[in-house]
């Protein structure tokens, strides 16, 4: 009781009015939180919006390149060719004259190297066999792109392979080259080396060869230098890889060879003969003889350049002086001897001389080389400058070169 009477009636009166204004504050929080469950602003549409956004912010990614579609076109009944090096087929200067020839002449077929006497491919590939041995090299980097440029203004693309004159393979397979007698590498007098052409090695190397560069776009095959050499110490030289044949038996054989390894691809096959082949009777020492190769090609190119004639050919004291009359009796007879073989003189187009040697040789000149060929009754022709230089006068503007 003292504790009332110290503190008296105030003291309660304090406890009461803190207790009240407790009580208060909790029901004023009570009355202003919301009833029932709380909800939240639904996000979703602006989230969708900002992701369209940020995709509309985005680079756009860069397209899948289309790889390069590799085609062919047919050979041209009236096929009017000029030859080109690797290295001209890949310099923007000579491409550009070559199109202004296609653009302004006849010409409507190319022959470009393949492979040359180097024995060097022009262009990278994609057979791993081809890249162990280490000969192609980059002289045409666009070369799949460079032939659908020239298919796409209906030029014929034909591949030369040089095919026994080969000094790079040498240097990897010495064991296929030919010998002199005390077992070194013979050498030409131009110092080049030679493939055994009996050695059968070589004969899948060119088929390899052959069959990458049609997959890569050439229309044709063209061998070259299919033959045993002809010049140099020909006194210290044999071959390993041909003893117990002929000369005319190792071509032969190889020949067929193309022919069977070859026939799937569909491409059409060339060979490229000396220009006394038409004429001559035997292998010419080299294993060359034109009846031998009419049932195994497409076509067979005589190299038919009067300068390549020897003094007293025909009478004449230079052959190369009289370009028509060269010519001209050459294909008489390379047709008689195609009719005699069961063949057709369809399959002859030989190579005409477009450089200077044993004269010189004028536009004027030139065009008696192919009035020649016409005379003769066939209907193509290839021009032959080392240089892949042609003069514009030397051929006939479109519409006025038809054969006879």
């Amino acid at each position: 009781m003292s504790f009332w009477k110290d503190n008296g009636a105030t003291g309660i009166l304090v406890i009461l009015i803190a207790a009240c204004a407790v009580i208060v504050a909790g029901l004023s929080v009570m009355w202003l939180l919301p009833f029932g469950r709380i909800s939240y602003p639904d996000r979703s549409a602006a989230l969708a919006a900002d992701a369209v956004r940020l995709m509309q912010d985005a680079p756009t990614p860069l397209p899948t390149p289309t790889p390069f579609i590799v085609t062919h076109v047919h050979t041209p009944v009236f096929l009017k060719a000029v030859y080109m090096t690797s290295w001209a087929a890949g310099n923007e200067k000579f491409r550009k004259e070559l199109f202004d020839l296609v653009d302004t002449t006849d010409i409507n077929a190319v022959v470009i190297d393949v492979k040359d006497y180097s024995g060097r491919i022009s262009f990278l590939v994609e057979d791993p066999d081809l890249q162990k041995l280490g000969s192609a090299e980059k002289r045409i980097p666009d070369i799949k792109e460079f032939i659908g440029k020239l298919h796409d203004k209906g030029v014929y693309v034909i591949g030369r392979i040089s095919s026994f004159q080969d000094s790079f393979l040498i240097n990897v397979h010495p064991e296929w080259a030919v010998k002199s007698k005390d077992g070194n590498i013979w050498k030409d007098r131009k110092s080049v080396k030679w493939l055994d052409p009996g050695a059968t090695p070589v004969w899948d190397y060119l088929v390899a060869i052959g069959k990458q560069s049609y997959a890569y776009g050439f229309d044709e095959l063209n061998f070259d230098y299919i033959r045993y050499p002809s010049d140099g110490d020909m006194q210290d030289i044999i071959y390993p890889w041909s003893d117990g044949q002929t000369r005319r038996e190792v071509m032969r054989s190889f020949f067929l060879y193309l022919r069977e390894n070859l026939n799937d691809i569909g491409a059409p096959l060339s060979i490229d003969l000396f220009g006394l082949t038409t004429s001559a009777a035997d292998d010419l020492g080299i294993g060359q003889n034109l009846d031998d190769a009419l049932p195994y090609f497409d076509y067979v190119s005589p190299m038919v350049y009067p300068s390549h004639f020897g003094v007293g050919f025909m009478g004449f004291a230079k052959p190369a002086e009289h370009p028509y009359d060269v010519v001209k009796y050459s294909m008489d007879q390379a047709s008689l001897r195609a009719v005699a073989a069961s063949s057709s003189p369809e399959k002859l187009r030989p190579w005409l001389q477009a450089f200077d040697l044993g004269a010189i040789y004028t536009p004027a000149m030139v065009r008696m080389q192919i009035q020649a060929t016409y005379d003769s009754g066939l209907t193509s022709w290839m021009l032959w400058n080392a240089g892949s230089v042609y003069d514009k006068r030397a051929l006939m503007t479109n519409g006025t070169s038809t054969p006879r």
